[in-house]
């Protein structure tokens, strides 16, 4: 996995003190719990390799800072801890994109288990380290919107597609989601924070490539 150095580190951080400075005095930009906009790209990430190296490189897409993924017959995904208090900004946003689906016959099953993109968070139904959960927003391959499913490795873990085959590709998305919902709504659970967010661009299990652009990743109250 090859990470750049970071950019802009002034003026990221002038711009996060502006952004403070700007919440102060404006209470819709109070609400919002910033995860990242790539910009210190890879400070606050921790790398977790399931097997091979995805590439995670920062970009410039469209005038903006974006991280861009590349898998070849690869699963590897990035951690952010960040405590969210689903109380106070249960909407989780974020900006994607993908450059190709991926032919496989069955997302639920373990061989299919691949996705261009995925978005997920991670929260605990106790104090336990074996009561951690994760929810995963996929772009599917050839599941429809909405559609949802355990994870075939793990029941721990709960998948989403968010984007199927009906969605043009390569034309970027703007997901926003009430985490808080879809957790209690998926499992039964009322959860008050989650622990971390995750993305991840995999192909280990087919064998493909994939590329992906992931775009700035923010908690919201609205």
């Amino acid at each position: 996995m090859r990470f750049p150095l970071p950019l802009g580190d002034r003026r990221g951080g002038a711009t996060l003190l502006s952004l403070f400075l700007f919440g102060l005095l404006n209470p819709a930009l109070a609400s919002i719990v910033p995860i990242t906009n790539f910009s210190q790209f890879p400070q606050g990430w921790e790398a977790r390799s399931f097997k091979g190296e995805t590439d995670y490189t920062t970009v410039v897409h469209r005038g903006r800072q974006a991280l861009e993924a590349y898998s070849e017959s690869a699963a590897s995904g990035l951690v952010r801890h960040h405590r969210v208090d689903l109380r106070s900004t249960p909407y989780l946003n974020w900006s994607w994109s993908v450059a190709n689906r991926l032919e496989v016959a069955d997302e639920r099953s373990k061989r299919g288990d691949d996705f261009s993109a995925r978005v997920y968070v991670i929260f605990s139904t106790g104090p336990f380290f074996w009561q951690t959960r994760t929810l995963n927003y996929v772009w599917s391959n050839n599941q429809v919107q909405g559609t949802v499913w355990p994870n075939p490795y793990t029941g721990k873990s709960t998948m989403m597609a968010l984007r199927g085959p009906g969605d043009p590709i390569e034309n970027g998305q703007t997901e926003k989601r009430n985490v808080y919902e879809d957790i209690r709504r998926l499992t039964g659970e009322e959860i008050d924070e989650i622990k971390a967010v995750a993305i991840m661009t995999d192909t280990d299990n087919s064998g493909q490539q994939a590329r992906a652009r992931y775009g700035r990743i923010y908690f919201s109250q609205q």
